[in-house]
């Protein structure tokens, strides 16, 4: 057991961030020469030996908001996060909580069919199946009734999906979307995102099932004209049917459509464009993700057109889609701002301005491009979380990074943290090293127990597991409740995960609801107790049990795994 941990700290010793930066430099120029065949550098190489999680940075405590309690205070006690994104004022009547994977297949569908301007996808993948198939043919029909309607179709559909594993397998997400793209060419756009860190050795080297471990589009977002859904959950048939996740519909909200569709396309626009014969390109002087020289002709294999994109390195892709992703962010959070201060000086009808009992905050995460804006309103958020709160916490890969747990630890709110149990870990069952994750997780969570039983936290900071049968649990987010109120006036939802990969790793984005709506409120709650009504709480005979043993070498990877997957 000794070894092991000296060598890793004999590695970090030496490994700095300042050594990653040299030799990310080094290996860009080396492999310049030999782009032609290989990729840019060895960068990749660093997360595999890099301290996991830096230790918490110290987030300032707001001021003179102590006090606000109930729904009065609402709006002074959250309205900071609009100094980092916009803040949209909707009406809490138009927000509603789906509970279930078929009612969110179906309210997608109709809502795909009846789409007149847009239609905005984001997510991971698109899987293979008949469900699927039956989501694509949905998008077909509508393209089809736009083509009947007008000799100009006004309507637009837009995927964005994952390079890597959208690209994986013979039939893929790629092959369900090239009929589409070759029938509708000029009202079709695919993009497939490729994260800027899989590439040189590293991406020669790492096959093609392991190869999105390294990074990926993560993004959940379904927009149809102007309303859409936030969630955590993919466009797979497991989605579909028997896979618990969470799903927010917000109905005719233009402005939220609107930065959600801008912030789409400009992912869309640092990524790789699918063409109708299966190859991909970059559009006209972006930066390339993973070439940094201009090539004459590349492999039939790799299905590039060079001839069109900016040679650079990872700093270079990394900086110029930083530019035109927080265009959209900036330009949205100034215009809200000019928008909400007139709104307050009473230029607006006030019985329009009561109805908008609602306020979203739409946070984005990609820190491989340096934006980390939903890492920071996150750890302000629960930095915040003061004895007057309770906080429901979920994730389906219960894997806090160091400084959220530290926050938890730390803090003085009250915690429900649901996770998934083994049997209901989208891993159980699988092949291979994949098989070692549900166990790799147990590990985790019983190392965060015994945290919270050695700090004397357990009246204060509760563990519980979801149970299913024949179910998997991806859900994730939190429920914000301040002291004295039976329902929740906050909500984070979408894609993160607190762990390691939301953090570091992936592209993600979710929304912060905040609510004086008492509907809305009721939707939240009942959301939550559905959720934890099938849940166990977890004590300490809880990991005595036999199906809770973990073996030696599955601890020993339990590192990797938390920085993986």
């Amino acid at each position: 057991m000794a070894a092991p941990v000296s060598w890793r700290r004999l590695v970090h010793s030496v490994y700095t961030p300042a050594l990653a930066g040299v030799f990310t430099r080094i290996s860009d120029r080396l492999f310049r020469t030999r782009d032609r065949r290989r990729g840019s550098s060895v960068l990749l190489l660093a997360p595999l030996l890099a301290e996991a999680d830096p230790a918490p940075r110290r987030v300032c405590k707001p001021t003179g908001l102590a006090g606000a309690q109930g729904t009065d205070g609402l709006h002074a006690r959250f309205q900071w996060m609009s100094e980092h994104v916009p803040a949209f004022r909707v009406p809490g009547a138009h927000i509603h909580i789906l509970t279930s994977p078929d009612q969110f297949y179906q309210v997608m569908k109709a809502h795909i069919k009846t789409a007149r301007r847009r239609v905005v996808m984001a997510s991971l993948y698109l899987g293979t199946g008949p469900l699927e198939q039956d989501l694509v043919d949905c998008m077909e029909e509508a393209l089809e009734r736009s083509q009947e309607d007008s000799d100009a179709p006004d309507l637009k559909v837009s995927i964005l999906l994952d390079y890597t594993r959208g690209s994986r397998g013979q039939i893929n997400s790629r092959t369900m979307l090239l009929p589409l793209l070759q029938r509708f060419t000029s009202q079709m756009r695919v993009s497939l995102y490729h994260t800027p860190d899989l590439r040189g050795l590293l991406r020669l080297l790492v096959p093609q099932r392991f190869n999105e471990t390294i990074g990926v589009q993560h993004i959940k977002v379904y927009l149809f004209d102007d309303s859409l859904i936030i969630s955590g959950a993919n466009l797979s048939d497991s989605y579909f049917t028997n896979r618990q996740d969470r799903y927010v519909l917000l109905e005719n909200c233009g402005e939220v459509a609107d930065f959600f569709s801008e912030l789409v396309g400009a992912v869309g626009d640092v990524s790789l464009q699918l063409q109708p014969d299966d190859s991909v390109n970059m559009l006209e002087g972006m930066v390339h993700p993973y070439k940094v020289c201009t090539c004459s002709h590349v492999s039939a294999h790799s299905h590039m057109d060079l001839s069109r994109h900016k040679p650079g390195n990872r700093d270079d892709f990394s900086a110029s889609a930083r530019r035109r992703i927080m265009e959209v962010v900036d330009t949205a959070r100034t215009r809200q701002q000019l928008l909400n201060q007139s709104e307050d000086s009473g230029d607006e009808d006030v019985g329009e301005r009561v109805e908008e009992d609602t306020w979203v905050f739409p946070l984005v995460q990609m820190k491989p491009l340096g934006i980390q804006v939903d890492e920071q309103v996150t750890q302000r958020l629960l930095t915040d979380a003061g004895p007057d709160a309770t906080v429901f916490l979920t994730s389906g890969y219960f894997n806090l990074t160091r400084a959220y747990m530290g926050l938890v630890l730390g803090a003085g709110a009250d915690y429900r943290i649901l996770t998934a149990s083994p049997e209901v870990n989208g891993f159980f069952g699988a092949k291979g090293v994949a098989g070692a994750i549900p166990a790799a997780y147990i590990h985790i969570a019983r190392q965060f127990y015994s945290k919270v039983c050695q700090l004397g936290q357990q009246e204060r900071v509760h563990l519980h597991e979801y149970h299913r049968p024949q179910w998997t649990f991806h859900a994730k987010g939190l429920w914000y409740y301040l002291q004295g109120q039976d329902r929740p006036c906050l909500t984070l939802i979408g894609s993160p995960n607190f762990g390691y990969r939301s953090v570091h790793r992936d592209l993600e984005a979710q929304i912060a609801i905040v609510t004086q709506n008492q509907e809305l409120q009721a939707q939240l709650q009942e959301e939550q107790e559905m959720l934890y009504k099938r849940s166990t709480e977890v004590s300490s005979s809880t990991f005595e049990r036999p199906d809770r043993h973990v073996k030696l070498w599955v601890k020993l990877v339990t590192p990797l795994i938390k920085n993986f997957f």
